[in-house]
């Protein structure tokens, strides 16, 4: 097992004898193993291991052996005394998961301590199972048969491609002591519940059931590498960005096999779940034009046969403007305030407005737009209702609720990064202007 050892981390480049590595030691089979074959490799490395204190003089037991051990190696010796109990009533959280909070962040502080190239986990080929069906439990998806990573980040499992069973045989064969763990042979454990009863009976069903689970897995993982390329190709050309809005239209997506994994895909690192995603999918084949659903930080609009993406709208109220300021503030940006006084064209970007200075009556106002608002619209001579003017001009709803207008002695000057009142516009009689640039 050695050789296999040695040849598996040089082929995935996974662990260097010119490096310095943090092992993480229970005590237990498995991480005793891999610090022997480590030890043998010539891998440089340190051992870290942390008493829980959850049962009694065995925890204690378990710090005294991992300490011989690492003197047997000529290692130096890490150990953190946790308090397991304080952390899972401060957090509400189980006590498994507090144990695998507290492990994870002081490994990782003891290798940034120590300034050292890796965390060395002992996860093998029979944990990797158990992560990956304990995923699915979870209703995971395609991702959850990824399970472990060989290395990802600073955390490194070079003993994934083999057993329980022959890290058993090699510890008993070369005569090799290690403590159990006897919280390891109760039920009441989800992961050991598996392990110790539902894998067992699944194995007996057919010779190479774990074989075949572990071909089948990486065959999973390979469709769901293949698939995640090609929905980012689908994103790029269907997915529209503008500011921070992103923006789908049906045709898109509507007729297509797996349209709700695709809509997942796009909409979860935005807060949204599977859940959603399906209600989403079925709000647009049924047409329903205007609903909106939410994530923490994030709001979808159904409009006009489009899903419309964009962050909740921040909380405005109104800013004043005075004639000595430089510029402004808006969620949606910065802008500047220039005073010219000889304009040679206008700018046609309409995020900006140029607008006749002296027609304006200070201080100036910016506010959202209020239901009853009207303006004159540049090149029209009568006025209109900016909720109709919204409407011609076929505004999202969440654009709609963001839109911000500049108030001038109570009229209407500018409908921000869309129209200027008419009665503001420069004419060949303008001497000074009032420049607006968004930065």
């Amino acid at each position: 097992m050695i050789e296999a050892f040695i040849q598996h981390i040089k082929k995935k480049s996974l662990l260097d004898t010119d490096k310095n590595y943090l092992l993480a030691c229970s005590g237990g089979l498995d991480s005793v193993c891999l610090g022997t074959l480590m030890y043998h490799a010539k891998i440089p490395f340190e051992v870290a291991h942390v008493n829980f204190h959850l049962r009694g003089s065995e925890s204690d037991g378990d710090e005294v052996f991992v300490k011989e051990l690492a003197a047997s190696w000529g290692k130096k010796f890490h150990v953190h005394h946790a308090q397991t109990a304080q952390t899972v009533e401060e957090k509400h959280i189980s006590t498994q998961m507090a144990a695998r909070e507290i492990r994870y962040d002081w490994f990782e502080e003891t290798r940034k301590t120590r300034n050292l190239d890796g965390i060395v986990l002992a996860h093998h080929k029979d944990d990797q199972i158990e992560t990956i069906f304990l995923n699915l439990t979870r209703g995971t998806g395609i991702e959850g048969v990824y399970g472990m990573a060989d290395k990802r980040g600073w955390l490194i499992r070079p003993l994934l491609p083999f057993s329980r069973d022959e890290i058993k045989e090699f510890a008993e064969k070369n005569s090799i002591r290690w403590r159990e763990d006897s919280s390891n042979t109760k039920t009441d454990y989800k992961r050991n519940k598996l392990r110790l009863v539902a894998l067992p009976a699944l194995y007996e069903t057919t010779e190479n059931t774990k074989e075949n689970l572990l071909t089948s897995f990486e065959r999973l993982k390979d469709t769901g590498k293949a698939f995640s390329g090609l929905f980012d190709l689908w994103k790029s050309k269907s997915i529209q960005e503008k500011e921070d809005l992103q923006t789908l239209h049906f045709q898109y997506f509507i007729h297509m096999e797996g349209a709700t994994t695709l809509l997942y895909f796009w909409l979860r690192s935005y807060g949204f779940n599977s859940d959603q995603a399906k209600e989403i999918y079925e709000t647009c084949t049924y047409q329903e034009s205007g609903k909106i659903f939410t994530s923490t930080d994030y709001v979808v609009n159904i409009d006009r046969q489009q899903i419309i993406l964009s962050p909740k709208a921040l909380i405005f109220d109104e800013i004043e403007l005075t004639k000595n300021d430089l510029g402004f503030t808006l969620p949606e940006g910065k802008y500047e305030m220039l005073k010219l006084e000889e304009v040679s064209e206008i700018d046609p970007n309409k995020a900006n407005a140029m607008l006749d200075l002296d027609q304006l009556e200070f201080p100036l106002t910016i506010r959202n737009w209020n239901e009853g608002d009207k303006f004159i619209p540049l090149g029209m001579k009568n006025s209109k209702k900016i909720s109709d003017f919204l409407i011609d001009l076929k505004i999202p709803v969440v654009q709609k609720q963001r839109t911000k207008v500049l108030v001038s002695g109570g009229k209407i000057a500018w409908i921000l990064g869309l129209r200027i009142a008419d009665w503001a516009k420069c004419t060949a009689a303008t001497r000074k202007t009032l420049y607006l640039k968004k930065r």
